[in-house]
């Protein structure tokens, strides 16, 4: 007979002691998919068998994968999915007229009366001067605030810019080569008229990763046009689409994915997409969905806070 706490023959039983190191840690792949809203768990865990998802750079099919959502990172056909459900990404048409800042100490009008409706603290990434409009970034992921606006990762912005004069074909062609400032040469990477002039001005779509200070206004001063309006209207992947002047939303999930995807090959140094590569149009970003619900994209917690840097335009 066994008892209790012995084996047949009646000696003793010991349970060993468990083992941390030997238990599962993290949670389910498919599971963190499923509650980043990328799709169902079926569906995910199809992504995963299909070899569509990378962890950390690397291909997972397996579904017994587990990670921790803290600190790996997770792309859906090279799309990366947010994880930190904490983060907020908004993007704002700037009006002319307000300081791109939280706080302005002289008193002008900034950006808090945008921000205040969040209980977030967010920061915007990058500036853009008073005097121009258009599209402005606002987040409290200080990673990626840091990153996409840190100069030497040169993230592709589109400009509109109403100035003075007939903008002649040898012109486009000096911006596009690259004229000599103060602070140094500088090139655009994409110039072109639009339209017909009306009234003694064009209008002219500049396209540069530079993010030196009112580089835009500095250029065509250069070449003999200066700017009289200046719009931004796409910046990295983003477009500002039919967003109305003073207008503020949150960027949608494909959005998300495709900023944060950015910054991601921004930091490990691989090459940005251009504009047309990357497909922008109208607000949404072509080119970044898998066959399959939209992924949205993954970024490491940070609680550093979001600096805004220098390049007002």
């Amino acid at each position: 007979m066994t008892s209790d706490n012995g084996d047949a023959r009646g000696g003793s039983f010991e349970i060993p002691p468990w083992d941390d190191a030997a238990a599962p840690t993290g949670e389910r792949l498919q599971k963190v998919m499923a509650a980043a809203g990328v799709a169902s768990r079926r569906v995910s865990e199809q992504y995963i068998e299909a070899g569509r998802v990378t962890v950390n750079g690397e291909v997972v099919t397996e579904l017994g994968r587990r990670i921790d959502p803290e600190t790996d990172e997770i792309a859906v056909d090279g799309v990366a999915i947010q994880l930190d459900q904490t983060k907020r990404y908004l993007m704002l048409n700037k009006p002319r007229g307000v300081v791109s800042t939280m706080k302005d100490e002289q008193g002008r009008p900034d950006l808090r009366q945008y921000a205040a409706r969040f209980e977030e603290r967010v920061y915007n990434v990058g500036r853009l001067d008073t005097d121009t409009s258009g599209l402005l970034l606002l987040t409290n992921d200080g990673e990626l605030a840091n990153v996409l606006a840190h100069p030497k990762f040169g993230v592709e912005k589109t400009y509109i810019a109403k100035v003075r004069g007939v903008v002649a074909p040898k012109t486009l062609t000096q911006l596009k080569t690259g004229v000599e400032l103060e602070d140094g040469p500088i090139h655009a990477d994409a110039v072109k008229v639009i339209g017909s002039p009306q009234h003694g001005h064009s209008m002219v779509e500049l396209t540069l990763h530079s993010g030196r200070n009112r580089i835009v206004r500095r250029m065509m001063a250069e070449v003999g046009h200066p700017v009289v309006e200046l719009v931004r209207r796409q910046f990295g992947p983003l477009h500002l689409g039919p967003l109305k002047l003073g207008e503020l939303r949150e960027l949608s999930t494909v959005e998300r994915g495709a900023l944060l995807t950015l910054a991601r090959e921004a930091r490990d140094g691989v090459a940005p997409a251009t504009t047309s590569e990357a497909g922008a149009a109208g607000g949404r970003v072509a080119g970044t969905h898998p066959a399959g619900p939209a992924p949205a994209g993954a970024q490491k917690p940070t609680t550093r806070r979001p600096r805004s840097h220098r390049g007002s335009r």
